[in-house]
């Protein structure tokens, strides 16, 4: 499915939530990994604020683009922000939805 970039260049954004790993099972615990570099990948609650509006997301970031540290309320850069439709059946019910991915988190000026 297509991609699309997301232009934060101009948003204000925080770490909502401290990272967690993305797991592909969770009964097994079995690790998120990267296709292209086998990088585990965590997900992070960011707060992003732009224009007066202000959204929850949960973004999927590679390990080796997260900052250590990482903790609630710090602000952050977001590089490489896109967006995916997803679609899937579980259990005869059809599930649908929008994925967020980063390539990198930065902290800092």
């Amino acid at each position: 499915m297509p991609s699309f970039k997301i232009d934060v260049s101009t948003a204000v954004v925080f770490v909502a939530t401290a990272p967690e790993p993305k797991l592909v099972n969770k009964k097994t615990g079995e690790r998120a990994v990267d296709r292209e570099t086998d990088a585990p990948l965590s997900t992070v609650g960011l707060l992003v604020s732009d224009e007066g509006d202000g959204n929850l997301y949960q973004v999927t970031v590679p390990e080796t683009g997260l900052p250590e540290g990482l903790a609630p309320g710090m602000p952050v850069k977001v590089i490489g922000l896109k967006a995916r439709d997803w679609e899937n059946t579980f259990n005869g019910e059809k599930r649908h939805g929008i994925a967020f991915r980063a390539v990198a988190l930065t902290t800092g000026a």
